[in-house]
């Protein structure tokens, strides 16, 4: 999404350094594009992390292309906003094109050169489109709250802070109206987004470690 923004702190690159160690080995010895996905609540920090792991890829020569579910939203922030004002059961995965982000995925596993996806302009309240190169990218982070769902990916991680963790995170960042109605969507993103963890291959805890998820279920 253009003109998002971004406050990485220690914690990110700690965090992305200890998934990148078990992501790595896996990564190696794949062919084709590894395609990661790094999903929690709002405000728990996806795209830092996102960022960094790209970072930690990129010291061992692995080029790597993010792409944000953020783009794949039907409408654009503050429409989708309004949208939520005027019905708050529009929140939840129905306000996201996770079926055109799941196309997008599986033509890159099919060795595509580009892929064509939408692109939101923040500042203009629009949506547009974007080609995304992907030659020299050996890896595709996806980073958003409900990309744990996705199916053509080849490892989940997933960020174990709530929106109450996330709190002061969140009016930094200053995207949303903090209000009551706003601690009412999150509430249900989280009863979503919660129910997600238990698909994830790698969990970042609320200490800011990696660890695999022992626990994991089928997806």
């Amino acid at each position: 999404m253009k003109g998002d923004k971004l406050i990485i702190e220690t914690w990110h690159i700690e965090a992305a350094r200890q998934a990148g160690k078990l992501l790595l080995p896996l990564l190696t010895g794949s062919t084709g594009t590894f395609i990661i996905t790094i999903a929690g609540e709002s405000g728990s920090g996806k795209s830092e992390v996102a960022a960094t792991l790209a970072d930690v890829f990129s010291e061992q020569d692995i080029g790597s292309v993010i792409l944000q579910q953020d783009d794949y939203f039907v409408y654009p922030p503050r429409t989708n906003e309004e949208m939520r004002r005027k019905n708050i059961a529009h929140v939840g995965l129905s306000e996201v094109r996770l079926d055109l982000l799941d196309r997008n995925l599986g033509d890159i596993l099919e060795g595509r050169s580009e892929i064509t996806k939408p692109l939101v302009i923040f500042e203009e309240d629009r949506i547009t489109g974007e080609t995304v190169r992907l030659e020299g990218a050996r890896t595709v982070i996806v980073e958003g709250t409900y990309t744990t769902t996705l199916k053509n990916v080849h490892r989940r991680v997933f960020i174990d802070r709530t929106y109450i963790d996330t709190r002061e995170k969140r009016k930094l960042r200053a995207r949303e109206t903090q209000d009551a109605f706003l601690e009412q969507v999150l509430k249900i993103e989280h009863d979503i987004i919660s129910s997600h963890r238990s698909r994830a291959d790698i969990i970042i805890t609320g200490d800011y470690e990696a660890q695999v998820n022992d626990a994991k279920e089928g997806t």
